[in-house]
């Protein structure tokens, strides 16, 4: 009978190496290619790889399975991990068009408690122009604020808060969301 994955995490928080060994083997083909989904990168991606399972390690014992599964955990420390590794480390500026078309495919590793809502957002980020679609994601997805999206796109940083504030109204009407 296989060790759950919470199960691990308990014997991780209380010191145990075994149960960190387990969880790495059950879960890093998974990490590995979520983090090079993300920063695009192998080498970067084996270090984002490695930087997510010390943090497992070492928040193990803050992990809550009330709120969500260990496996949505570990993925999200994975994307926060990358996101701060392409923000942090990358060379490069990251083209917001094809973070846009990386978010817009279906993950099917998503775990998320509606996949039918995560994919209609997701079409309909896609389907908004790019102007829109890009500030959206680069702040919410890797943490630019509008001042560092203005710099980096040479405009107004109120052009770019405009420019998320219309996205945001159009994929509130396109998820038929309204404003509390």
């Amino acid at each position: 009978m296989a060790v759950s994955d919470e199960s691990l995490l308990a014997a991780m928080a209380s010191g145990d190496q075994d149960a960190a060994a387990a969880f790495v083997r059950r879960h890093q083909a998974r990490v590995y290619g979520l983090a090079l989904t993300i920063v695009q990168q192998p080498a970067l991606a084996e270090d984002v790889a490695q930087d997510t399972f010390v943090k497992a390690w070492r928040h193990a014992a803050t992990y809550d399975p009330r709120r969500g599964g260990a496996s949505t955990w570990l993925l999200t420390i994975t994307r926060n991990a990358a996101i701060d590794a392409i923000r942090y480390r990358h060379d490069d500026p990251m083209d917001p068009e094809l973070l846009v078309a990386l978010l817009t495919v279906r993950d099917e590793s998503d775990s998320s408690d509606d996949p039918d809502t995560n994919l209609a957002l997701r079409q309909a980020l896609a389907e908004l122009p790019s102007e829109m679609a890009a500030p959206i994601v680069l702040m919410t997805y890797f943490g630019l604020t509008a001042r560092e999206i203005a710099t980096r796109d040479d405009i107004p940083a109120g052009t770019v808060k405009t420019r998320v504030r219309r996205g945001l109204q159009k994929l509130r009407q396109r998820m038929g969301v309204r404003d509390a």
